[in-house]
């Protein structure tokens, strides 16, 4: 890590800190929990952002997720399609 890190106590559930210390490999737990707060961070930061754009905008429609979801879905396979066109 680049940035300067300091040293925190927490405190968690007993099996959740077993499970991740398990799950942590060679970059060792306390950067298995700084991804993990991170990764929170974002999605924080992500949820904020659509509460302020559906204040503006109105909140998205079913329909509209679902459309696209199609055209990601639609992108992918034309995607794929080139890429196995090309090898």
């Amino acid at each position: 890590m680049s940035e300067p890190t300091g040293k925190y106590s927490i405190t968690m559930p007993r099996d959740i800190a077993e499970a991740a210390k398990a799950r942590s490999g060679p970059s060792g737990l306390s950067a298995y929990v700084a991804a993990a707060v991170a990764r929170q961070i974002e999605r924080d930061n992500l949820n904020e952002l659509i509460t302020v754009a559906e204040a503006e905008h109105g909140p998205v429609t079913d329909n509209e997720i679902q459309s696209l979801r199609d055209q990601l879905a639609q992108a992918r396979s034309e995607q794929n399609q080139h890429g196995a066109s090309a090898a």
